[in-house]
This record gives C-alpha cells, sequence and structure tokens, in this order.
C-alpha cells in the first residue's frame, strides 16, 4: 500500500502583501523564503506514520506547482517522505481548484497502488479547502474531511475521527479514500540534520501535464481570473474624547450622542 501526500508551497506566513497596478505582489525585504503550505505540514507528518506504524511501503509527497515547488517537496523528504513528484507545466499554470484536483488525481492514478491520499484542510494563500474534496470525487473515492485522528487501519478499511462545529464523530470508510486533516492530528516533526542533507542532494522527477496523461490541458485544468485585483478600500473614521467630570456625565452625553447619530 502506497500513501501519497499533497502538499503546495506558499509564501511565508511573514511575508508582506500588497495590490499594485492590479496585480497581488509581497515585498520581502528579510528574504523569507516560500514555504509548504502550514496545513499541509500535519498531512505529511501523518503520510510517514502511515509508512512507520500502518504498513504503508511509501509515503510519497506530491506537488502541483511551478519549477521552484521542488523546495517545498525536499522538505518532506527531510522530515520523512519516501518519494517526491513534482507535475509542473506551463500548461498548468493558473489551474483553478478543479484543473489542480484533476491534475492531483491523474498523478496519483500514475504512481498506482495508492490508497489513501491525504491533505491538509486548506491552503493559506487560496483559503478554499476545494482542493482534497475534487480529487475524491475525480478520483471516485470517498472524502473524509476534517480529520482529527486515525482510529484504525484494518484490512480494506479505515476508521476516523472527525472535527465537527458540535464536537466530533467517528466514521468509517472502504479504501481507497481521501483525508483532509486539521491540525488536531498531530505534531509535525522538525527535519532531522541528516534529512535536509539528504533531501538537498535529492533529484526529484519532474512530471509534465502529458506524463499524467492530462491531454488537454486548457480543458483539463481551467483557469482562475485574476486579471484585476482590487485593493481593500481604506477604512475612515475619527475618535472623539468625551470629558465630564463624572463616568455618569460621560454616559449620558455618549447615549445622547449615539441618539443623534441613530446608532440607538
Amino acid at each position: 500500500m502506497k500513501v501519497v501526500v499533497c502538499v503546495k508551497q506558499t509564501p511565508s506566513t511573514t511575508a508582506v502583501f500588497a495590490v499594485k497596478d492590479g496585480a497581488v505582489s509581497w515585498e520581502d525585504p528579510g528574504g523569507k523564503p516560500n514555504v509548504v503550505n502550514p496545513w499541509d505540514e500535519y498531512a505529511v507528518e501523518e503520510a510517514i506514520k502511515f509508512k512507520e506504524d500502518r504498513g504503508a511501503s511509501d509515503a510519497i509527497a506530491l506537488c502541483v506547482g511551478d519549477a521552484a515547488s521542488d523546495e517545498a517537496l525536499k522538505t518532506c523528504l527531510a522530515m520523512g517522505c519516501t518519494e517526491a513528484v513534482l507535475v509542473s507545466d506551463p500548461a498548468l499554470a493558473g489551474s483553478d481548484t478543479l484543473g489542480t484536483a484533476r491534475t492531483l488525481a491523474a498523478a496519483i492514478g500514475k504512481i498506482g497502488d495508492v490508497q489513501v491520499a491525504l491533505f491538509g484542510k486548506q491552503a493559506i494563500d487560496g483559503d478554499s479547502g476545494h482542493v482534497p474534496v475534487q480529487t475524491a470525487r475525480v478520483l471516485g473515492w470517498t472524502p473524509l474531511t476534517y480529520v482529527s485522528a486515525i482510529k484504525s487501519v484494518d484490512g480494506g478499511s479505515i476508521t476516523v475521527e472527525r472535527l465537527t462545529d458540535d464536537g466530533k464523530e467517528t466514521v468509517s470508510a472502504k479504501l481507497p479514500v481521501v483525508l483532509s486533516v486539521v491540525k488536531e492530528l498531530n505534531e509535525p516533526r522538525y527535519p532531522s540534520f541528516m534529512g535536509i542533507r539528504k533531501a538537498s542532494k535529492a533529484v526529484i522527477p519532474t512530471w509534465s501535464a502529458g506524463d499524467v496523461g492530462v491531454s488537454n490541458a486548457g480543458a483539463a485544468a481551467a483557469k482562475s481570473d485574476w486579471s484585476k485585483v482590487y485593493p481593500v478600500p481604506p477604512r475612515e473614521g475619527e475618535v472623539e474624547m468625551i470629558a465630564a467630570d463624572s463616568v455618569e456625565e460621560q454616559a449620558r452625553i455618549l447615549v445622547n450622542k449615539l441618539f443623534e447619530e441613530k446608532v440607538i
């Protein structure tokens, strides 16, 4: 059994973003590097645990992105993933969530013998959380979302605990499945020094759209339209300090002003 963890490289959480000339840019005077999407770190840790504790033969990190995304995959290798694959193709640039899901599903099919695909619950840049469920739909697998604990993997089924608005629920499903996980699941490990050294020398295979069988890239990778981005309008306001001889008098003046402004 192979386990695949799907990751995304995102800007650092400390990067400063701005809207300039209708496009999003970020100023990075401190040299802040792009990072593995923080939510995906929990999925990476769980993929490694599948290999260490649940008999998985491989924990494979998979990413759809540009050539620079191999740095995120090297972080996964340094943490303990056994393999990493990058799917990168100019035809896939600007893919929306469905296009990304179709590409990931095709890559998972090419890897073969995958029983569990792990995702973080969402990416910190897009924040949609759509890709895990869309990937499951394309694969025809059962999606289990907001997974906070894996209770058991027994034969051809898996039992997990889900974190919901109303508490927790335990559900079971037959393999293969797609899991999107939350931070309550585990504590991601730090890459070891030897792991970092080994990962830095790794040559990560790069597959094109054609390699994974996404022949019609335009249809398979629908594009997001970010042709014009507008900055949030600045908030305007003013502060008036109420001076009086007592708190009661201040309260009376405040209430009168609120009535005058028709707030109350």
